[in-house]
């Protein structure tokens, strides 16, 4: 018995709209639609991350009490690429061994961007 992580779902307004960011954020593809209220994108790697998009009625309210964190070689150049992408930079922090970048996907849901010092 036990649990495993199936899918990371965000729940949003227009879920196409919203898939379409994080596909080119993430590089990969829808895999499923069921006609605009819910898709799931196909993982970059065979055991990597699901992502569900889920049309929910109400507008999100408040900071995220969850969020995504992704790691990469060069932050500065991935954080300009998903600004480019219509992410927004909300701050940036750094302590001994690790900075990241807390950015907001284009409906405001937050993640973040780190790199390892060292």
């Amino acid at each position: 018995m036990g649990i495993e992580l199936g899918m990371i779902t965000i729940d949003c307004a227009e879920p196409r709209e919203l898939a379409a960011f994080w596909t080119k954020a993430l590089g990969v593809e829808v895999d499923q639609d069921y006609d605009g209220e819910f898709l799931i994108l196909r993982p970059k790697t065979e055991n990597g991350p699901v992502f569900g998009f889920q049309r929910v009625p109400e507008p999100r309210v408040g900071k995220n009490r969850v969020h995504m964190d992704f790691g990469t070689e060069d932050r500065e150049k991935e954080v300009e690429r998903l600004i480019g992408l219509g992410a927004k930079k909300v701050e940036e922090h750094e302590m001994p061994g690790m900075a990241w970048t807390v950015l907001t996907d284009p409906v405001g849901n937050e993640f973040c961007v780190a790199t390892h010092q060292g």
